[in-house]
């Protein structure tokens, strides 16, 4: 069963809206915290899309079969993403369950996938400035495991999420599977991603 029905809004532009969190700025491109842009900047090649600046952002509209996607990657710093994500979702008329956020999770292991709907901010200052600025928590998130420091190394979370993704970490691996998770809640819902990727 699909967690939400397409066509239920019809005024509605998009089946879900897809949001990678990330912050500005070629220092950060490859940093832990954001790999939420890099499963969206993803999801534009696999669909062929481009990006165009919008919403303080750069967004893309692709086709996944008879779907309609938007990826957007905010622009704004983490702590400001909210900025970005309402007015699209005021745009697009998106309703909560169908706003998808994508983002680095240090709570979960390494690569390991979570998908769930709604729920706690979990310290996120992401995720935070979105339930602020939309004034709801519930929104669809898919949370995407970053780790934490190993035993012997001083930094704290905040810092080690800043930090690049090692060679070692197979960083490719975990956006094509956080990629094909997202496909699977956009085509089938939830509760199938959660089955096949948890």
């Amino acid at each position: 069963m699909r967690f939400f029905k397409r066509g239920e809004d019809p005024s509605s532009s998009l089946d879900l809206l897809v949001v990678g969190l990330g912050n500005p700025g070629r220092e950060h491109a490859q940093n832990r915290h954001n790999v939420g842009w890099m499963v969206v900047d993803e999801l534009v090649r696999r669909h062929g899309g481009s990006f165009k600046g919008k919403f303080s952002g750069q967004l893309a509209e692709v086709r996944d079969g008879d779907l309609r996607l938007g990826l957007l990657k905010p622009e704004l710093y983490m702590n400001l993403s909210g900025r970005s994500v309402a007015p699209a979702v005021r745009f697009f008329k998106v309703p909560p369950e169908q706003l998808l956020v994508v983002h680095d999770e240090g709570d979960l292991e390494l690569g390991r996938l979570q998908a769930r709907a709604g729920g706690g901010l979990a310290g996120h200052n992401g995720l935070r400035s979105i339930a602020r600025d939309l004034g709801t928590q519930d929104f669809l998130r898919l949370r995407i495991g970053v780790g934490r420091p190993e035993r012997g190394d001083p930094r704290p979370l905040a810092d080690y999420v800043l930090s690049n993704f090692e060679p070692h970490d197979d960083a490719a691996a975990i956006v094509a599977r956080a990629a094909a998770a997202v496909e699977t809640i956009a085509r089938d819902g939830l509760e199938p991603a959660q089955r096949q990727f948890h």
